[in-house]
């Protein structure tokens, strides 16, 4: 049993030596544990600590990619390294590493494809109120929208199956995490959640600049995922609500015209009703169509699946492929 784990990392330098430094290498039902470090474009010397500090790998963007691109290149390359389990880390200390054998244990043991390492938000006294509310909105919003008890969507703090990795198709940018959890409930993957430890930061957030942004990026990445995997549900959604605002306008036509035998002085809401109810009908239409093509998706990914999975068995896969000039063994140095 292969334990990797993986660390996306941007400007870090001050922090990585100490998370690589508890990760435990001496795990209870586990062989062997691998540590990959992803560094997405550091100007810093993130990769140098990283590497006087025993990580076994490290990948080199040139330039920013984004975490959704950097998680992936990670959990591809521990596919690569025959991972059984992958655990996801942030580079910034405030998850604590030491808690990654209660945080794969569920996979061990049977009960759970995917783990996510959750916060009580409400007792970090130490995290902005915005960054709080933002986060209970996300989960709110990918709890309703994904059909799971999710507590804390937002979480960096996870652990994969080869089995769920390989189920996985990511395309998000700059973020995962709301997408890896709507295609877990689309998949059927099993899901468990244990509380972790959470530490306040040092210094800013890489990925956070600004909440604003934050809410509109991730929430296009949700919005996005959705729409891919309950197009009929999105499309019938949105038509609904033209629809029966186009009712509306045209029910009290309908009574004006019963009673007077002519629509006027109501032509403009004519209009607009009955816009708004072939808009809200073709958009229904677009639902079904949308459903049909996804069928067509679903067996794609199928196909992907197995091709993936006979890959990997023979340590080939390719599905976020890295220019070789970019990947460094620990044992090779700079």
């Amino acid at each position: 049993m292969k334990l990797v784990v993986t660390i996306p990392a941007y400007n870090e330098e001050n922090t990585i030596a100490g998370v690589l430094k508890e990760i435990p290498r001496n795990i209870d039902k586990v062989d062997s544990v691998e540590v990959i470090l992803i560094d997405d474009g550091s100007t810093d010397n993130t990769s140098r600590e990283a590497l006087l500090s025993g990580v076994d790998e490290i990948i080199s963007h040139r330039a920013n990619k984004g975490l959704g691109v950097t998680f992936r290149d990670g959990i591809d390359r521990a596919l690569e390294r025959d991972a059984d389990i992958i655990v996801n880390i942030d580079a910034d200390g405030q998850y604590n590493p030491a808690q990654i054998p209660d945080l794969i244990r569920p996979i061990l043991d049977g009960k759970a494809d995917i783990v996510f390492g959750w916060r009580d938000i409400d007792k970090l006294d130490f995290m902005p109120r915005g960054n709080r509310l933002g986060n209970k909105l996300a989960t709110w919003v990918t709890r309703r929208l994904s059909g799971l008890p999710i507590k804390d969507s937002q979480t960096g703090f996870r652990a994969f199956s080869r089995e769920a990795v390989l189920r996985l198709n990511l395309f998000g940018k700059y973020t995962h995490v709301q997408e890896t959890i709507i295609q877990a409930s689309h998949k059927d993957l099993q899901i468990e959640q244990v509380p972790v430890e959470f530490r306040e930061r040092k210094g800013k957030s890489r990925l956070i600049n600004g909440l604003g942004s934050y809410a509109f990026k991730a929430g296009a990445t949700i919005i996005s995922t959705y729409l891919d995997y309950y197009p009929l549900r999105f499309f019938s959604f949105i038509g609904g609500i033209f629809t029966i605002i186009g009712l509306g306008y045209g029910i009290r036509v309908l009574v004006h015209f019963i009673n007077t035998g002519t629509v006027s002085p109501y032509v403009p809401s004519t209009i607009l009703a009955s816009l708004l109810i072939i808009i809200g009908l073709g958009m229904g239409g677009l639902g079904v169509f949308m459903h049909m093509l996804n069928n067509q998706r679903r067996l794609s990914e199928e196909i992907l699946y197995r091709l993936k999975k006979n890959g990997s068995s023979n340590g080939s896969v390719h599905h976020a492929e890295v220019p070789p000039f970019e990947r460094r063994d620990a044992k090779s140095g700079f």
